[in-house]
């Protein structure tokens, strides 16, 4: 679910309005092909100016997860590389996690903190 950005949060508006999109692609909460909301759809849900969505949306398109068709609006690509045993054993964990009572903030240190000491 999309919702405003935190203007406190010391991440531009236009990253955290890429990465709740993201996320909402990546969880399948936006389908391959599905057209997202419009700008200004997406300028009342995040209460930003259209530059800052115009900014996310044209990092979303560089990045190969959405395209435009001018006049009619953006769209999720149609063929997304998504692995879904990733998305799968993400839910696991989470899932998981919650079940020994890990609060968000914990567990976005932990992952950090794996994630800045894991060799692959």
């Amino acid at each position: 679910m999309l919702r405003k950005i935190d203007k406190h949060s010391g991440v531009p508006a236009y990253l955290q309005i890429v990465n709740q999109i993201k996320a909402e692609i990546l969880l399948g909460n936006l389908k391959a092909g599905q057209q997202l909301p419009t700008v200004r759809e997406l300028e009342t849900i995040f209460d930003v100016n259209i530059n800052t969505i115009l900014k996310a949306l044209e990092r979303l398109k560089a990045e190969g997860l959405v395209v435009s068709e001018q006049g009619i609006g953006y769209f999720v690509v149609k063929e997304l590389n998504i692995d879904a045993e990733v998305v799968v054993a993400i839910k696991q964990l989470v899932s998981k996690l919650k079940s020994k009572q890990f609060d968000l903030y914990t567990t976005l240190v932990l992952v950090e903190e794996v994630w800045r000491n894991e060799r692959v």
